[in-house]
């Protein structure tokens, strides 16, 4: 994953992003801000629904709170990737040869891809839902949970490692 990681680094410096980053006082601590917003955003959103789903707060409707709490999390994707694109920017050479970092994108494709297969298998289906999930559906709630919160458990240890 280094030489990729590495040629994404390049391309931002090539691009200007990467210079345009790391030349200001202000944009790394705001995007900074940003990425910390995002995550809120998203395992907030989310990190509800998936509670819910697991088998939380049986009286509210789960298509109802998947309405109100997936565009907040979907607006939180966006807003970590676009802010995580300049903090990356600002530091790829370290970042392409950190495990961590690494892991973290693996965590994050790992839960993208459970939430569109989450999407995917019951999204018809959720209406139908009466105060319980089916027992796969909380699994995969459960998976969503672990994963998004050990990406930002991994985000936090990318400056120890």
């Amino acid at each position: 994953m280094e030489p990729l990681l590495s040629a994404a680094a390049m391309w931002l410096d090539a691009v200007g992003i990467g210079p345009w980053a790391r030349g200001s006082a202000l944009v790394y601590p705001v995007a900074n801000t940003l990425h910390l917003l995002g995550l809120v955003m998203l395992v907030g959103g989310i990190g509800v629904v998936d509670l819910r789903v697991v088998g939380l707060w049986r009286t509210l409707p789960i298509a109802a709170l998947s309405r109100a709490l997936t565009p907040i999390a979907i607006g939180g994707l966006f807003v970590v990737a676009a802010s995580g694109t300049i903090l990356f920017a600002a530091d790829g050479d370290a970042l392409a040869g950190s495990q961590t970092f690494a892991r973290k994108l693996v965590v994050i494709a790992l839960a993208l891809v459970n939430a569109a297969a989450f999407r995917l298998l019951w999204r018809a289906k959720v209406d139908n839902w009466r105060g319980s999930a089916p027992v796969a559906a909380r699994a995969m709630a459960a998976l969503s949970l672990a994963l998004w919160l050990t990406v930002g458990g991994l985000g936090r240890w990318i400056a120890y490692s």
